[in-house]
């Protein structure tokens, strides 16, 4: 019964079945699934998708399609894992955003969710984020990494206002920076201090690992 749970698990994901995301992730739990395999196999489905999408075989509606299926079976899993006392290993911690000015958040939420399934903790601070708020995260949250995202070329210098401010606070040594976006190129990266520059969601997740030696 619990092949057969995690097989659905699984397969709600490869299949982008929102509709029965919720149902698969409430059998799982009924059934007597450990929540960390359960989780596994959701993050593994959505890791196959993303290295799909890398290689040119599946498409961002596809990307955010299961992204949206994650999201809804996710908390089910996460609030057992919390109540059985259970807790995942984190290659690290990620506090990501989409900086002031910039309502976008496909990008950035594909790769907030990439991030997750390949095992690191992901702090989401959504939209339209202040350089405060991306500051308070740091402070209190003590991330190994902040990544920015900016899909407007008149909100990309928001990334590097962000970084300056980081050196007042006395912070920037104390986070790898990520950016990415449409108007964003290594070039741009390097010109304002980034530690690194994702093209794509799955690169964000390659830069992540190598920045801090995974």
């Amino acid at each position: 019964m619990s092949e057969k749970a995690l097989e659905d698990l699984r397969n709600v994901v490869l299949e982008f079945d929102i509709d029965k995301a919720e149902q698969a992730a409430k059998k799982a739990v009924e059934a007597g699934v450990d929540p960390l395999e359960a989780a596994k196999a959701l993050t593994d489905a959505i890791r196959d998708i993303g290295d799909a999408f890398a290689k040119g075989e599946l498409f961002l509606p596809d990307l955010v399609c299961a992204a949206e299926v994650l999201k809804k079976a996710l908390p089910v899993i996460s609030k057992e894992i919390a109540s059985q006392g259970k807790s995942s290993k984190s290659l690290g911690k990620v506090v990501i955003g989409t900086v002031f000015g910039d309502i976008h958040s496909i990008g950035k939420g594909m790769v907030s969710t990439l991030l997750y399934a390949a095992g690191f903790e992901v702090i989401d601070l959504g939209i339209n984020v202040k350089s405060e708020d991306f500051l308070k995260a740091v402070r209190e949250n003590k991330p190994d990494i902040l990544a920015m995202s900016a899909l407007l070329t008149t909100t990309a210098m928001e990334q590097k206002n962000i970084i300056e401010t980081l050196k007042k606070e006395g912070l920037r040594d104390k986070v790898k920076v990520i950016v990415g976006g449409s108007p964003i190129n290594q070039e741009f990266a390097d010109s304002i201090g980034a530690d690194g520059y994702g093209a794509t969601a799955p690169d964000g997740v390659k830069v992540a690992k190598r920045l801090l030696g995974i």
